[in-house]
Order: structure tokens, then sequence, then C-alpha cells
């Protein structure tokens, strides 16, 4: 499946873009996330440490076990916080 996967903020920084569209086979954000980490280099140290890592499906917040089958953007962004 081709997915769009957009970083914000440090991810952003880190992996020095803000998106990139990708062919995949994962089946879980988890997956995804393991398959970006194994390029190693800024991918890598992006997703480290996911205590600091929140992700949307298609917008919608989601964990790290949700299936990918069906969604078409993928972003990842540290946690907010209110104010």
């Amino acid at each position: 499946m081709t997915l769009d996967v957009l970083y914000f903020a440090w991810l952003r920084e880190r992996i020095g873009a803000p998106s990139e569209r990708i062919e995949t086979g994962a089946a879980t954000v988890a997956d995804l996330v393991a398959e970006l980490s194994a390029r190693g280099g800024p991918h890598a140290e992006a997703f480290a440490n996911l205590a600091a890592v929140r992700v949307a499906l298609d917008q919608e917040l989601a964990d790290f076990t949700a299936p990918l089958a069906g969604v078409r953007e993928v972003a990842f962004f540290p946690p907010m916080t209110g104010g």
C-alpha cells in the first residue's frame, strides 16, 4: 500500500523532511515504525523513544497497535499540551 507519512515538530527536524510517500506492507502503526526505524540514521533517531511520539491515521488520533488497512495518511508528532 502507498501511504503519505507526515512529520511534525522535532520529528520533522530530525528526519529532515515534512513528509514522504512510501510503499509498505506494514499491517499496524508499530510495524510501520519498525520499518521506518530500520532505515537507520534520522528515522531510527526520531523513533528511538516512542513514549514521546503520538500518531494520527487520516487525521484521527490512534495508537501504535492500530491497523493500517484502508489508511492513506499517517502523521507522527510529539504529545500535545493544553493551555
